[in-house]
């Protein structure tokens, strides 16, 4: 199996449970859509970029292993939450 090569981001505020329909994403307070840059990150894991956001991602599991957000790190309170996209 390859790895995913887009994975759609949302940042979610951590006391959100779920959004309205049930799924981590109807919280989210900003997502986006990042695309393999074919460079590992200093985690280990493959990184991904796009639209303002820079990640390593463990592409079995889709946990985010490293992320900036328009040049700095996440702020306290926020979590990544992923979902592969084709």
């Amino acid at each position: 199996m390859s790895e995913p090569q887009r994975f759609e981001i949302f940042l979610v505020p951590e006391h959100v449970e779920k959004g309205g329909d049930g799924s981590p994403a109807a919280g989210a307070l900003r997502s986006a859509v990042v695309e393999a840059t074919g460079q590992t990150g200093a985690s280990g894991y493959p990184r991904y970029t796009g639209d303002g956001m820079e990640a390593d991602i463990d592409p079995a599991t889709g946990a985010v292993e490293a992320l900036l957000v328009d040049g700095t790190e996440l702020d306290y309170g926020m979590r990544a939450v992923t979902k592969p996209r084709t």
